[in-house]
């Protein structure tokens, strides 16, 4: 459902909901590179050295919807 459909209490639900995602895409992306370079100096170039771009996409619809909830609540005043 996109932001603007929301009534203010579910806004706010929304991006409460919302608010660690950064924390967790931060973390899953730095394991993965952790993986990734631990793969790389052990093994040499292989399926597991790009695993951190497979998640990228993830990071960035969640960034999306992130800024998305935030927009939405500064135009209503919410914030």
């Amino acid at each position: 459902m996109k932001p603007s459909e929301l009534t203010d209490e579910e806004l706010l639900k929304a991006a409460k909901t919302m608010k660690p995602t950064k924390m967790y895409d931060a973390a899953i992306f730095g394991f993965l590179v952790g993986v990734a370079i631990y793969s790389t100096v052990k093994n040499g170039f292989g399926l597991l050295t790009f695993l951190p771009l497979i998640y990228l996409p993830v990071a960035g619809r969640n960034k999306k919807k992130r800024d998305e909830l935030e927009k939405a609540m500064q135009e209503r005043g919410l914030k």
